[in-house]
């Protein structure tokens, strides 16, 4: 979802040269940008979406000031969590369309991850909404949500502050830990929940002859994350190096 669309979107604006003839007109097609419409649709929408993770911080820091404590934090930014969080599947059909040159399926995988850990997980098991676990998970993402929808909007425009471009490559070296810190601890806190109730479970005998344990699934989900977050962590630590490099280089031939 994030960065894997946002470098890509940044890399795809860029120039390069090619086989000579039609080859390299095509390479020069593909490395063209979105066109002026679906610039202006991605700007408004990466506006929006920078608004409504502002108006969840806002949520936040006003349910803090109100209530005096961080526990239980979430039913203040319940709502408009879901929305938003919802509402970043348009970015799947953004690379289905085109107009985002990014993996669809690697792109499905990182906002269905995130939806399902708000639906399937703290929608479903309501217990969980007032653990401390689900406020680190969402501070997190709240954080690097308005970060990277600035990015795109800045870079759609041609306009990025270094401020923003550093953010986007160096907070995530501790939000990305706190999130999936967060995520593991609120499914592992579902869990009893889930198994008590047998939420989303099926059990044979039945007409389909077909079984699923979501106790057993929401397990699996949590071990997925051993092989996964090192790898993509330790690849985002290489995208900062050589991003960062190479605009540090770029200012010292200005």
């Amino acid at each position: 979802m994030a960065a894997a669309a946002a470098t890509a979107a940044t890399k795809g604006n860029g120039g390069a040269g090619g086989r000579a003839g039609a080859s390299e007109a095509s390479g020069a097609r593909k490395k063209k940008g979105p066109g002026p419409l679906a610039t202006a649709y991605l700007v408004i929408y990466n506006v929006v979406m920078t608004a409504g993770w502002l108006v969840i911080a806002v949520g936040l820091v006003r349910a803090y000031l109100a209530k005096g404590s961080y526990h239980s934090l979430y039913y203040s930014i319940e709502k408009p969590l879901k929305f938003f969080q919802t509402g970043a599947l348009l970015e799947i059909l953004h690379c289905a369309m085109g107009i985002v040159p990014s993996s669809v399926v690697l792109t499905s995988f990182q906002v269905m991850s995130r939806v399902f850990l708000i639906w399937a997980v703290t929608h479903s098991v309501k217990e969980v909404q007032s653990e401390d676990c689900v406020l680190l998970f969402v501070i997190a993402w709240t954080i690097t949500e308005i970060i990277r929808y600035s990015f795109y909007t800045f870079s759609l425009l041609n306009h990025l502050p270094y401020l923003i471009k550093w953010a986007r490559y160096t907070l995530f070296i501790v939000l990305y830990p706190m999130g999936v810190s967060g995520e593991l601890l609120t499914i592992y806190a579902a869990l009893p929940f889930v198994r008590q109730a047998g939420l989303y479970s099926i059990s044979l005998p039945n007409k389909y002859n077909f079984s699923f344990d979501y106790y057993a699934f929401l397990i699996l989900v949590m071990l997925s994350y051993i092989p996964l977050f090192p790898q993509l962590y330790f690849h985002m630590i290489y995208q900062r190096r050589k991003v960062l490099s190479h605009t540090e280089e770029h200012k010292k031939f200005e």
